[in-house]
């Protein structure tokens, strides 16, 4: 024991730690890898400098995002073989192809592109620059389909045969790669993803706005930010209601977690708020709307929703952690909703760049993409416990012969070498966007030039140009 922490218990709490900051810097930058893919097309397609100039704007905070991915992700992954050695026995014949092909395919892609999409664009040519720069992008798309297939076998195991030593070894490895949750959970994650970006980008761009109205890159980045919550919001409530019936078939217990329920019910409620008591087996103070419970998750009034108390107490999750998390995540979600909607009323009125609070609500948004991807991961991992792989692993079973004054004196060193080098790190990137997405002088770049002649980008403010976007 450590301060009365189990060995289980601190090392669940340092691979929790860990993920949680690799977490936001992947969800950052598949987002505004793709982002930038889209800014620079636009750069080639219009010969507007403003893009041009926004493109490497956003490069320098991908590079640091980037590369702060890469070392957090590293440091997460030695804790298989430090504290989950048992895990990484049984489940390696299926995880570690999974993780040896994000990092052939996906990770080499990005990493052997991304120098000429940072660096390369008087060098190799507009062409190549371009096609370096959309690579990368998807390079950090197939990145998240193999860490999230591999993470979603764990959560609804397919494919597998366990051997004499009881390994589980792969039998089918489409059945693997595509199991019953990973079409769900990619889409989530992956919109998830993009809201992250786009609310990030909407909050610097706003940042700008609040300053100077006139500032045209800062209405570029703006405007496409917008327009990215207005559309994926709504495409990301509707995978979320997806993904939650996938989760009610295939992980009960964990959905009953998530919804507070602990008894089984025919026309359950949802319960808005309460606070989740194991012990007593009921959740206090409830909030609760009557029957929309079960027409939510089974669409039906009078659907059937199984309880905790229906499964054995040794085979279920501790219900207050999903619970309050999934609801700051749905919470979340429904504010990204309202900002939408809202800047499309602003845009429809022809204020888009003039509405202050406007503004002010998505600078107040800018983290929300970060919570609510946090909140979700931890919804989906504490829902599946007490399993590693959801069913036939349980936690327990999955730990290394690792002491607990060990695990807890390398988690106090984690906790304080993670802010030091992740905070200084974070506070370059912030740095970053409070600067004006401008030059010294305050004009745009040298007039582009065209095949036709040149297009001066100040007859191009003057024109109007960013309506276009």
């Amino acid at each position: 024991m450590f301060f009365g922490l189990s060995a289980e218990l601190l090392a669940r709490f340092q691979f929790a730690f860990t993920v949680s900051f690799h977490f936001i810097f992947p969800a950052f930058s598949i987002g505004l890898a793709s982002y930038l893919a889209v800014l620079n097309w636009l750069w080639l397609m219009k010969r507007d400098a403003a893009y041009l100039r926004l493109f490497d704007y956003w490069k320098t905070i991908f590079a640091v995002t980037f590369g702060m991915g890469v070392v957090s992700g590293i440091v997460m992954s030695y804790q298989f073989g430090t504290n989950w050695a048992k895990f990484s026995d049984k489940a390696g014949p299926i995880i570690g192809p999974l993780m040896g092909y994000e990092v052939l395919t996906a990770f080499f892609l990005e990493a052997g592109f991304l120098g000429i999409a940072l660096f390369g664009r008087k060098r190799v040519g507009e062409g190549l620059h371009m096609f370096a720069v959309a690579m990368v992008a998807v390079g950090t798309l197939v990145s998240a389909t193999w860490i999230l297939a591999a993470n979603s076998w764990m959560q609804t195991p397919a494919g597998y045969t366990i051997g004499a030593n009881g390994q589980f070894l792969p039998a089918d490895w489409w059945q693997i790669i595509f199991n019953a949750s990973f079409p769900y959970r990619l889409v989530h994650t992956v919109l998830a993803a993009f809201l992250t970006t786009a609310f990030t980008v909407g909050a610097v761009g706003a940042l700008h706005l609040l300053r100077d109205k006139t500032n045209r890159q800062a209405r570029i980045m703006f405007s496409m930010a917008m327009w990215m919550a207005a559309i994926v919001t709504p495409l990301q409530i509707a995978a979320g209601d997806l993904h939650g019936l996938n989760t009610l078939e295939h992980q009960p217990a964990k959905i009953a977690a998530m919804e507070g329920h602990y008894e089984t019910h025919k026309g359950a409620p949802l319960i808005l708020f309460g606070i989740p008591d194991d012990k007593a087996g009921v959740t206090n103070f409830a909030i609760e709307i009557p029957v929309l419970g079960s027409l939510i998750l089974t669409h039906s009034v009078d659907g059937e929703i199984k309880g905790l108390n229906a499964f054995p107490a040794d085979q279920r999750p501790n219900a207050l952690i999903p619970f309050f998390t999934f609801r700051i995540m749905v919470g979340l979600g429904f504010l990204m909703l309202g900002v939408g909607l809202w800047s499309l009323w602003a845009r429809f009125r022809k204020r888009l760049y003039e509405s202050t609070w406007l503004h002010r609500a998505a600078l107040v948004m800018g983290p929300s993409g970060f919570i609510a991807v946090l909140a979700g991961w931890y919804t989906t991992e504490v829902g599946r416990q007490p399993y590693t792989v959801y069913g036939l692993l349980r936690t327990s079973d999955s730990l290394s012969n690792v002491d607990a004054q060990a695990i807890g004196a390398s988690l106090i060193a984690f906790i304080l070498v993670y802010f030091l080098v992740f905070g200084a790190g974070t506070f370059y990137i912030l740095r970053l966007m409070w600067k004006a997405p401008l030059g010294d002088d305050g004009e745009l770049e040298q007039a582009p030039v065209r095949a036709g002649g040149i297009t001066p980008a100040i007859q191009m403010e003057a024109t109007g140009g960013d309506n276009a976007v």
